[in-house]
């Protein structure tokens, strides 16, 4: 064996895999931020119909190139809870057929242009000054760095083909009796399981494919190990997570282990079925100046990868409700192994930033309506004789939460904005950021007033009824506003920031008033000092919260 050739050979081969799989990266990033609004608004119409989670999983998929990553962000939605299994599953099947896409791509015969691609593109990327064109660039370059990688790989497994050794070692794989195959299928699935992208391993059976080292055969046995090969990323991604996260998790795997199970039987008649459909033999040899090429094989098992999840899909798609019952039979709840979060962002999101970034809107609109019940709870107390301590449990339970829940969302978001995203949405995920901040601010000073309340019904001090009518309208008003900026950002609407400077100023004209007002009963009639400093603490408090209210409506005009 000629050593100095094995050793460019693996050199070769771990370039272009390297190659391929930073193209692969970039181009799903690239793909993701020119498509990031889109991606949010697909992901967000998932339902309990099938057919609709099937549609999402497929286009998701598409766009960011990658089956693992769906599955993965659907095994952490699961999690959270913003996808219920049945859900999840309807999901895992379209990205099933999505992953396919890459192997099309790869069937276009541009291999020689991967470089060239990669260099033009990479100019734009670097000179440009137009965020969008530089992502644009980014997914060019990743398309060249996939097709260059693949150039590599193939050129890298020219070699073994000279090599008796490799070649005695290769039939052992060939697909010529039931133990072969089962042993092929599980060669692909493992060397999946080590890559962790079905998309690579799928381009390196396409690459010896392509250079005759193995046959048409032996690529797609090892295709459909290949499929199961990529449940290793949603099983990991299921581990510590709660027992719906993992039923998605097995759903992926179960759909996978029983697809190549019924194929495995009717091996021969796959195989027979593909030149029928493109029309070729996929193990056509073509000599031209002394060069072999496999003109067709690529397209081959591009056509029998698709084929397969095709017809596995619709296999399982009548059947996800009973799959999903099936699991949460088998699958029992653990408690334990769930970590109890108030917001539904989750760890595993992180890998499609985009989401978290939507997601992270709505933990805000969830923040949001415990601030209206806080200040509807705190109205109530007000109108009470004696404060009922149900109530007032209730508001500091809140007051705690939205503490917990603006932490939550500024560690996702900083996470988020710290990996490969566009301007706008870094500049949108530090408007949420702001705005987490100042509503959990606004909750803090409606807790304040409630202790200095609170304070005085100890004391045995009552508000008069002047004072308790004037607060409760500075109350109503500044509670009004939120809601009207609290919609805004509900509805996704921009905000008249003129229009929200004279609210505003409305509401510190009138504490202004009910101040002088109070300074001026206090110089006429002698006053308790306890009332006295914690009634003029609520209007100090209640023009605090209106300024941070002000300041979420100057984030929300900055944004827009």
């Amino acid at each position: 064996m000629n050593y100095e050739i094995l050793s460019g050979m693996i050199f070769q081969l771990i370039g272009g895999l390297a190659l391929f799989l930073i193209g692969m990266n970039n181009m799903s990033n690239g793909m993701q931020a020119v498509a990031g609004d889109g991606l949010r608004k697909i992901i967000t119409t998932v339902t309990n119909n099938r057919f609709r989670g099937l549609a999402v999983g497929l286009i998701v998929t598409s766009i960011i190139q990658s089956s693992s990553i769906t599955t993965v962000m659907v095994v952490g939605f699961v999690n959270a809870g913003v996808m219920t299994l049945t859900q999840s599953i309807g999901v895992i099947l379209g990205a099933d057929i999505g992953t396919t896409i890459t192997g099309w791509i790869l069937v276009l015969d541009i291999g020689k242009y991967g470089l060239p691609l990669l260099g033009i593109a990479g100019f734009f990327y670097l000179f440009s000054s137009k965020e969008k064109v530089r992502y644009i660039a980014l997914m060019v370059m990743g398309i060249g760095m996939v097709f260059f990688g693949l150039e590599l790989m193939k050129n890298g497994f020219k070699p073994l083909r000279d090599i008796p050794e490799f070649l005695r070692l290769f039939t052992l794989f060939s697909p010529d009796n039931g133990g072969s195959l089962v042993l092929c299928s599980l060669a692909g699935a493992m060397v999946t399981a080590i890559i962790q992208s079905s998309s690579a391993s799928v381009g390196i059976a396409m690459g010896m494919a392509a250079t005759g080292v193995i046959d048409f055969q032996t690529s797609v046995a090892l295709i459909l190990g290949m499929n199961i090969g990529t449940t290793i990323t949603a099983f990991l991604a299921s581990l510590g997570a709660g027992a719906n996260a993992k039923r998605a998790a097995y759903a992926h795997i179960l759909i996978k282990v029983v697809g190549v199970i019924w194929v495995l039987p009717l091996f021969s008649l796959f195989i027979r079925l593909i030149p029928w459909i493109i029309g070729a033999d996929p193990n056509t040899i073509l000599v031209e100046n002394g060069v072999t090429t496999y003109p067709v094989v690529i397209k081959g098992i591009a056509t029998a990868h698709t084929v397969f999840n095709i017809a596995n899909v619709i296999l399982f798609l009548p059947f996800t409700r009973l799959l999903s019952s099936s699991l949460e039979k088998i699958i029992s709840d653990d408690p334990s192994a769930t970590v109890h979060r108030l917001t539904k962002l989750d760890v595993r999101l992180l890998d499609s930033p985009m989401l978290v970034i939507e997601q992270s809107r709505k933990e805000i609109l969830n923040m949001g309506d415990k601030i209206r019940a806080m200040f509807t709870d705190l109205r109530d107390v007000y109108s009470r004789p004696e404060p009922d301590q149900e109530t007032v449990k209730r508001i500091f339970q809140m007051e705690d939460e939205l503490d917990i829940m603006q932490k939550e969302i500024a560690t996702f978001l900083v996470d988020t904005v710290s990996r490969e995203i566009s301007h706008r949405h870094t500049m949108e995920a530090q408007a949420h950021l702001r705005i987490a901040d100042e509503y959990e601010s606004v909750s803090d000073y409606i807790t304040n007033i409630l202790k200095l309340h609170l304070k005085l019904s100890d004391a045995g001090i009552k508000l008069t009824e002047t004072k308790r009518i004037e607060i409760g309208r500075l109350h109503d008003e500044v509670a009004a506003y939120f809601e009207t900026i609290n919609t805004s950002l509900y509805r996704r609407q921009s905000v008249d920031l003129p229009k929200v400077y004279s609210q505003g100023s409305a509401i510190t004209h009138q504490f202004k008033k009910l101040r002088n007002n109070h300074l001026q009963r206090l110089s006429e009639k002698k006053m308790e000092p306890l009332l006295s400093v914690s009634y003029i603490n609520m209007l100090n408090s209640y023009r605090t919260i209106k300024e941070y209210i002000q300041n979420v409506a100057e984030v929300m005009a900055e944004k827009n």
